[in-house]
């Protein structure tokens, strides 16, 4: 049973890794914001600015971009109704950068258990012993104690895959955050800007 325990530990923290490497890869503020583009939209004042931000979206691909696009493309909608189908869209950009955080927060919570778990059966296995064979010298009491140390290391190893996964978890969940607001900053402020000079 603790070979069991020790494999899934083991896929548990590949997984975790796996995800902070990827998360981390897709949510660099270049990929999600780039500076170009957000200067781009602030500076959009006539026709032309206009043409030019949106063949930099079409070609940078990127969350901000696409909203900036939608922005364009409903120009003649009724400020309100554009608003509101950029932030639909934006929900939808927000729940793709939130894309993998559930796995950590999975692992938050099952690393430390499945750890617990490795433990229980360990101490279970070494008393069953003991109630077969009874503890006759200090050589037994030895090795108890050095069986008890190894079973405790699943917990230990549990709980720093837990922690290093937590740690992550709050880091790119407050990460999505910020770029949500910086997202939504930036599109309110191109739509209102957009809508003063048709006006």
């Amino acid at each position: 049973m603790d070979i069991i325990v020790y494999i899934l530990l083991g896929a548990t923290s590949v997984t975790g890794l796996g995800v902070v490497i990827w998360r981390a890869y897709m949510l660099r503020w270049e990929k999600v914001v780039p500076t170009n583009l957000a200067t781009a939209a602030m500076e959009c004042q006539d026709e032309n600015d206009l043409e030019n931000l949106r063949q930099y979206c079409v070609a940078e691909p990127c969350p901000l971009g696409r909203l900036l696009l939608l922005a364009i493309e409903h120009r003649g909608w009724p400020k309100p109704d554009n608003e509101s189908a950029v932030e639909t869209a934006a929900r939808h950009e927000v729940v793709k950068l939130e894309r993998g955080l559930v796995v950590l927060e999975i692992i938050v919570g099952i690393a430390p258990l499945l750890g617990l778990v490795g433990t229980i059966f360990g101490m279970m296995s070494v008393f069953g012993d003991i109630g077969q064979t009874g503890l006759t010298n200090m050589n037994d009491a030895s090795k108890l104690a050095q069986g008890i140390s190894l079973i405790l290391r699943t917990t230990l190893i549990g709980l720093l895959i837990s922690i290093p996964s937590l740690v992550a978890w709050s880091y790119f969940s407050k990460k999505v955050e910020v770029l949500a607001v910086e997202m939504e900053t930036i599109c309110a402020n191109f739509i209102r800007k957009q809508y003063v000079v048709t006006e």
